[in-house]
Parts: C-alpha cells; sequence; structure tokens
C-alpha cells in the first residue's frame, strides 16, 4: 500500500517540479531584449489608473464615444504588416531591429509628455481631449513598432542547431519556440505586475500630470534591453512593394475615412482591413503546403471569434467608482491581484498549454470565462448588500475574487496561437508574417470595440446613468459566450 500510495505522490510531484521549472529551463540570454520590451509593454500601465480617472473627470466623451474611439486607435496595430515589412526590409543606420525599438520608445516618450500637458494645462494651444487622442495614437503607434520587432526575434532567437551544428529535432524546435512565447506572456504578465498596485496609489496621491510624467521610465526600459544584447537579424530581402506600398496606401485610406463625415466610416474601414490583410496572408504564406495554410486558418478563425467579442465599456467602471465607492487605490489593488493570478497560472500551465489543441484550450477558457462573470453580474445588480449580509463579503470583496479568477484567461488564450504563428514564421518574412497575424487577431479586437459601441448605445450609460448596464452587461455575457462556442463546434475538429 505504501508503494502504491507513493508512485501516484511521486508522479504528481514531478509534474509539479516540472511546470514550475519549465519556463526557468526554457530562459536564454539570447531571450533578454524582446521579454524587455514585453515587459515594457506591460509596466505601461503604470499610468493606466491615472487616465482613467482624469478621462471621467477632465474630458467630455461618453462611454459609446470611448469605444468608438478605441476602434481608430486600433488603426497602428490594424496596418502592423506596414511596420513588420519596414522592420524585415528597410534597415536604418544600418539597423534593422535596435533602431526601431529607439523609434517606437521616443513616440511613447512624446505621448506621456502630451498627456502630463493635457492633464496639467500646460500645453493649451490643443484642447485636452484633442490631446488625448495624438497622444494615444503617438503611444500605440510606439507599441505596435516595438511589438513587430520584439514579434520577429521571438522566432530568430530559438537555435536550429545544436552547439556541435548538427540540426535539431523539429519537436524540440517547436517546443522552444512556444516556450518563447510563454516567456513573452509570463514577461507582460511581469511588467503589469510590477507597476499594478503602484498605479492606483500614485494616481490617489499625485497629480494626474505627475504621473504621466512618472511615465517616462517605461520606454526607457525597452530602450535598455536593446542596448544589452545584439539584436540584428542576418536575414536579408528585398522589399516587397506590394505589401508595403500597398500597406501605406491602406492606411493613407484608412486616415481619409477616419477625418471624414462619412456616415459608418468605422465599418468600412474594418471591411477594407479584413479584406488588405486576408489578400496580403494569402500572398505571404504561398509556399506554405495546403494543409498547413488550413489548419492556421480554422485555428485562427477559432481564435478571432474569441477575441471578436465585445466589452462593456467605461459605463462599468464609472459604475463602480461611482456607486461602489472603488477608488484608485483600490484599482491599483485589482491590478495587482489580477496580475500576480495571470502570472501564476501562466506559469504553472505553460509547458500544458504549448502541448494542447488550439480548440481544446479556448473550450475551457469560454467556459470559465463565462461561469466567472457572475461576479459582475452580481455588483451590477447589486446583489452585493444581500451577499454582504449572508456571507460578510461585500463588493470589494467580490470584485478582489472577480480580479483573481479573471485575470489569467485572457494571457492564457493567445499562447497557442502565437505558438501556432512562431512554429511557421516563414524565414525572411518572420516580422511581416508576425504582424499580418497580429493584425488579423487586432482586427478581431476592432470587431470587438465595435460590439462595444453597439452595445453601448442600445443600452445608453453615462456619468450617474446606470439603469441601462445590467441589461448591458447580461448582452456582454451572452455574446461572449454563443460567439467562441459556435466557432469551436463548428471548426474545432480541423485543427490537429
Amino acid at each position: 500500500m505504501d508503494a502504491a500510495s507513493a508512485r501516484p505522490a511521486g508522479y504528481w510531484k514531478a509534474q509539479l517540479e516540472k511546470a514550475l521549472l519549465a519556463p526557468v529551463r526554457a530562459m536564454r540570454r539570447e531571450y533578454l531584449p524582446l521579454l524587455m520590451v514585453y515587459f515594457a509593454y506591460g509596466a505601461m500601465g503604470l499610468t493606466a489608473v491615472a487616465e482613467a480617472f482624469w478621462i471621467k473627470q477632465g474630458l467630455t466623451w461618453t462611454p459609446a464615444e470611448l469605444s468608438a474611439l478605441a476602434v481608430w486607435l486600433t488603426l497602428p496595430w490594424t496596418i502592423k504588416m506596414v511596420f513588420g515589412e519596414l522592420v524585415d526590409t528597410v534597415p536604418i543606420l544600418g539597423s534593422q531591429r535596435r533602431i526601431y525599438v529607439f523609434l517606437g520608445a521616443g513616440m511613447i516618450a512624446v505621448s506621456f509628455v502630451l498627456l502630463s500637458g493635457a492633464a496639467g494645462g500646460w500645453i493649451t494651444l490643443i484642447a485636452p481631449d484633442r490631446l488625448y487622442i495624438l497622444a494615444s495614437l503617438l503611444a500605440v503607434t510606439g507599441l505596435v513598432l516595438q511589438d513587430v520587432v520584439a514579434d520577429a526575434m521571438s522566432t530568430e532567437v530559438v537555435a536550429r542547431t545544436n552547439p556541435d551544428g548538427s540540426p535539431r529535432s523539429k519537436a524540440e524546435i517547436d517546443h522552444d519556440l512556444g516556450m518563447v512565447q510563454v516567456l513573452g506572456r509570463l514577461a507582460l504578465s511581469f511588467g503589469i505586475f510590477a507597476v499594478a498596485g503602484l498605479s492606483g496609489w500614485l494616481a490617489k496621491w499625485l497629480p494626474y500630470h505627475t504621473v504621466f510624467l512618472i511615465g517616462l521610465v517605461v520606454p526607457l526600459i525597452s530602450v535598455t534591453g536593446a542596448l544589452l544584447v545584439r539584436l540584428e537579424t542576418s536575414e536579408r530581402r528585398p522589399t516587397d512593394w506590394r505589401i508595403l506600398g500597398g500597406g501605406l496606401v491602406f492606411g493613407a485610406t484608412v486616415t481619409v475615412l477616419a477625418l471624414s463625415p462619412l456616415p459608418s466610416s468605422q465599418e468600412i474601414v474594418w471591411v477594407l482591413s479584413m479584406a488588405t490583410v486576408i489578400w496580403m496572408l494569402l500572398r505571404v504564406t504561398s509556399e506554405v503546403d495546403h494543409a498547413t495554410r488550413m489548419r492556421i486558418f480554422y485555428a485562427a478563425v477559432i481564435i478571432f471569434a474569441f477575441r471578436a467579442t465585445p466589452g462593456v465599456g467605461e459605463g462599468y467602471r464609472w459604475f463602480a467608482i461611482d456607486v461602489l465607492g472603488f477608488d484608485e487605490a483600490f484599482y491599483g489593488v485589482l491590478q495587482q491581484l489580477g496580475a500576480g493570478i495571470a502570472i501564476i497560472a501562466a506559469w504553472l500551465l505553460s509547458d500544458l498549454i504549448t502541448r494542447k489543441p488550439v480548440p481544446v484550450v479556448l473550450l475551457w477558457i469560454t467556459l470559465l470565462g463565462t461561469v466567472l462573470t457572475l461576479p459582475t453580474l452580481a455588483l451590477v445588480f447589486e446583489l452585493h448588500h444581500d451577499i454582504e449580509r449572508w456571507t460578510g463579503v461585500g463588493a470589494r470583496g467580490i470584485a478582489l475574487i472577480d480580479a483573481a479568477a479573471v485575470s489569467p484567461l485572457v494571457q492564457l488564450s493567445i499562447i497557442p496561437l502565437l505558438t501556432l504563428i512562431a512554429i511557421y514564421a516563414p524565414a525572411g518574412h518572420r516580422a511581416t508574417w508576425f504582424a499580418l497575424m497580429a493584425s488579423l487577431m487586432n482586427l478581431a479586437l476592432t470587431a470587438g470595440s465595435l460590439g462595444t459601441k453597439y452595445l453601448n448605445l442600445i443600452f445608453h450609460v453615462d456619468r450617474g446613468q446606470y439603469a441601462n448596464l445590467p441589461k448591458l452587461v447580461v448582452a456582454w455575457v451572452v455574446i461572449g459566450f454563443v460567439l467562441p462556442m459556435a466557432a469551436i463546434v463548428l471548426f474545432g475538429r480541423r485543427v490537429r
């Protein structure tokens, strides 16, 4: 009996050790620059709480207008293939990697200065609402540029040969490519965790414009990473002007539409974007075998549906501030808890997720995510009073439970697709390939932002006007379950 009971105990101990040590064993010095870029991306949350409260107090946007603005702010992500082609083929001062990290960091730094000027009132030539748009576009563009470099490097840093020059097995290479994606998600989560609580306390005790200036430390992180290790690639190829030129023309067209009073301009841009990205993907994957292309296609459809689910919008945050009494410091606590749980989940489940099919991972995440919306429903229906009488857990306790439970799901959901993309990234087209696939996935987020706008137009919510919020949240929960589940049921068996 002792031997029999020892075997299961030993097995689970070995599995736990494997899960705990997998990211540590996967780490290489060559990964450091791209991980610092991802870390800096997560650390952008240093100013998130200050920005959210400043928008509510100092700007004039409604939740529906903010959701519509979010659609336009995804445009740099939508034309990510332009940045990808630049990084792949256009060296600046002899650099195809480091210089682009520097350029992105510069844009992010300028965006923080503009936000500080708007919040502090020391930039007066442009209205605060307009300054916010300009700063947001600069920040997003800088992040996209750095993200393109990190994505390309995530496929380049994995060794294809052993130290003796002999080729490594495909299984080993594929697993390492997957673990690089896991390490990237972990770095992002560590960045979020590092600043989450601090962001709330800074917003509570310092003027918002001061917090935005403190945010200048974030671009320094990615610059430091770029200086530590050699970044450049040895891969060279001519510029594909059908992709670069087409992307630039597309970007110009989108900008004209964004500035025009044309009705449904956002929807027109979304359709044009989808057509452009799909055409470019077909071109880049022309040499990939049919079976692989179809596998990626069906996996992308499922993840597209998962990421296209709408959000609730800023109305829920404003409800939490006005009705539930959540302040800046508590939002920092929520972010800190959520980021910590996300790190633990990504760490322990990293090896498992990289080996499981996309549909299986997203099926469980969808089911869990739907169940975990119950705390949000309880809060918007103001059931927390009854729950507090029965259990002693009030609105803040429910929000903490909600943050702890939901936070890991978003990061875990993207790892399978990133692994798949990394495995099949074509040599010489790595940045463009990642950029195009990322553009496709960001178009899903754009669809979700459009959905958020529609929901907020149907169920109007504004400062102090929260009567429609419960209906809005119920619609969000239903769509968030039905849309990804339908894609999994229809296409899940076609992804091997």
